[in-house]
């Protein structure tokens, strides 16, 4: 296998990668860093190897690429989070264009009745910004090609599929701006000199033969009201799919599985054949005048629309569609639907199913196995570079490890969240000063899959007897169940007031009650953040995303409900007003009553079930872990 003859070879040797020469110039240079005027530079490469390799096994990336001192460089401005941003962005925009290029269907409604005619933009503006897009996609291949060498390069079908589609679409784009955007060709004029005859209509049966003998004597007609064929707009979903790691493993275990799956399509294709045949020929025959007989013939009254008829009815649940008309004719057809939705569906379809399901199950443990695979290879790769400096100390020069102060000068680089950095730093310090042995160093890799929780702020705390009890019944679980049971009472009765409300017209509407509702569990509303901000504190308030989430709807809620008294003043008996300002009373309790409704949502954390873990812990559980 080639993950056991990559383990077996040197870590810096020139199998590793399409630059053998450069991994060992670092290699050198990293054994090197006591003596001469560079040897400052040499150990700051050698911080900088170890930060990549580090980095490569957070992110489970492989160690095949350059590791001279302007390739580490560059290679750490490509995975910098601008420079990937900036890629997304460009993959995003790129795709986008599709809804403003023409043809557009970028509108308002999609009622072709009330429909406007779309945006065309200038011819130019939207090219302009995919050869920008493009340029960028260009930059791209060019540094992962520089960066995995040659060797690599020509192995990597995914690079090789990467350029030949950026030369497809840079030539096709070309092609439409030196066409003035026009790939489509246009009408050419008749060479027969007068005017058209209006009264020369050709019959129905002639129009086809006259086409064709107009297209014999113009062949430019065959072009002509054909819709612009640009082939890059097709190619586009590639720059996506190339980007993301996850869609290439699907594709790549959609590949692996279609030898096990072609078997039972084939046996799908095979019964739905036969029972298309058998179909036709219990279910055609003469039309009548019947309709019921014109509705039971019209699913099998060719091959096509019969096989169409039994694949929808195998793949989606139509069964009265195509089922009733002919089981009201005869009960015994129901015969011919059952032994097919027993074999279709029941048989053929769970076999499919079992073995897409098999096959994503294994290809998923060997993703995991790949993953585990490239953490331990970055990890060994960057414990040798670290190692091979201490083996040149004056200290330890018969010890085998890394020194604690030189890991911790390169997680300094390492681009990582500070929570996970700071479990790592006091798990470092817990060794003392002793040197790190290999197998510990590979242990600290697993606090980067741990699930650092942090600590929320220290609570407020109060002289008083009263304020500490007051601290503790507002800042408890049960006073988050009450602010639950109260927004559960305000939805249920906007859900009364819309059932008795629906027959009637807003303006008709009498929204006393509902508005008088509406100003007292907002109130409520304002009354639980203000409690909430006394027991925990500001800090603390807005260190739970739910509290930030319930904070932000209920001052939306107040804005409008103090907007909507200063304009339509306080509710009373028949308080039905003429509109006033940009929204009528009746639009103000619609937007009101949906925030109210998107409130709600906050309930969707208490219902999950307890894990039993104290969340306070710092790390988690050590089950806790992620990808």
């Amino acid at each position: 296998m080639a993950d056991s003859r990559a383990e077996s070879e040197p870590l810096l040797s020139r199998a590793r990668g399409g630059s053998g020469r450069d991994c060992l110039e670092g290699s050198a240079a990293c054994r090197s860093v006591r003596g001469g005027p560079g040897a400052r530079s040499r150990r700051d490469l050698c911080f900088d190897q170890a930060a990549v390799f580090i980095e490569d096994a957070i992110q489970y990336r492989s160690i095949n690429h350059r590791m001279d001192a302007r390739s580490v460089w560059l290679y750490r401005l490509y995975y910098s989070n601008t420079c990937q941003w900036i890629l997304s962005f460009t993959i995003f925009l790129i795709l986008f264009l599709a809804f403003i290029e023409t043809p557009s269907s970028l509108t308002s409604t999609a009622d072709v009745r009330y429909r406007s005619a779309p945006w065309d933009p200038p011819c130019g503006l939207t090219e302009s910004v995919e050869v920008l897009c493009l340029l960028v996609f260009v930059a791209d291949v060019s540094v992962k090609s520089y960066l995995v060498g040659w060797a690599q390069f020509r192995m990597n079908l995914w690079l090789l599929a990467y350029l030949a589609v950026l030369v497809v679409s840079l030539m096709d784009w070309i092609v439409s701006l030196s066409l003035v955007c026009q790939e489509a060709l246009d009408e050419p004029q008749d060479p027969r000199p007068g005017p058209p005859c209006p009264s020369a209509q050709p019959h129905p049966r002639w129009s086809l033969a006259v086409g064709a003998v107009r297209a014999h004597r113009h062949p430019t007609l065959l072009f002509m009201n054909l819709p612009p064929l640009r082939i890059r707009r097709l190619l586009r979903p590639f720059f996506l799919m190339q980007n993301s790691s996850m869609m290439k493993k699907t594709l790549k275990c959609i590949r692996s599985s279609l030898p096990e799956m072609a078997s039972v399509l084939l046996l799908l294709g095979v019964h739905l054949c036969v029972f298309t045949m058998f179909g036709m020929l219990l279910f055609t025959g003469k039309e009548q005048g019947d309709g019921q007989d014109r509705e039971r013939l019209m699913y099998f009254r060719n091959l096509p629309e019969a096989l169409t008829s039994l694949l929808v009815l195998l793949t989606t649940a139509n069964n009265p569609d195509v089922m009733t008309p002919a089981y009201s004719k005869n009960r015994a057809y129901a015969i011919f639907f059952i032994v097919f939705t027993l074999i279709g569906s029941l048989f053929l379809m769970n076999l499919l199913t079992a073995i897409i399901y098999n096959q994503f199950r294994g290809y998923l443990m060997k993703s995991f196995q790949t993953s585990l695979f490239r953490r331990r290879l970055g990890a060994r790769a960057a414990y040798e570079v670290l190692s091979s400096m201490t083996a040149e100390g004056e200290a330890h020069r018969q010890e085998v490890g890394v020194r604690p102060q030189d890991f911790l000068q390169v997680l300094q680089k390492v681009q990582l969240d500070s929570s996970h950095k700071q479990a790592i730093v006091e798990k470092v310090h817990s060794y003392g000063g002793d040197l790190l042995p290999a197998d510990e160093f590979q242990k600290l890799f697993n606090e980067f899959d741990k699930r650092v929780i942090k600590e929320p702020p220290p609570r407020p705390e109060y002289l008083s007897p009263f304020l500490k009890s007051a601290q503790f019944v507002f800042s408890h679980r049960y006073f988050d169940y009450l602010g639950n049971l109260i927004a559960l009472g305000n939805l249920l009765s906007i859900s009364v007031f819309l059932v008795v409300d629906a027959d009637v017209l807003p303006e008709d509407r009498d929204d006393f009650i509902l508005g008088i509702l509406n100003c007292v569990f907002i109130l409520y509303y304002l009354l639980e953040l203000l409690l909430k901000v006394f027991a925990l504190g500001l800090p603390g308030y807005l260190a739970y995303s739910r509290n930030v989430f319930d904070g932000l709807l209920t001052a939306v809620l107040l804005v409008l409900e103090i907007s909507t008294l200063a304009v339509y003043r306080f509710p009373h008996p028949g308080w039905k007003p003429e509109m006033l300002g940009l929204l009528s009373l009746w639009d103000m309790a619609r937007l009101v009553n949906m925030l109210v409704v998107f409130r709600f949502l906050r309930t969707i954390p208490s219902v999950k079930v307890p894990t039993g873990s104290d969340t306070s812990l710092r790390g988690g559980e050590p089950g806790q872990q992620g990808i």
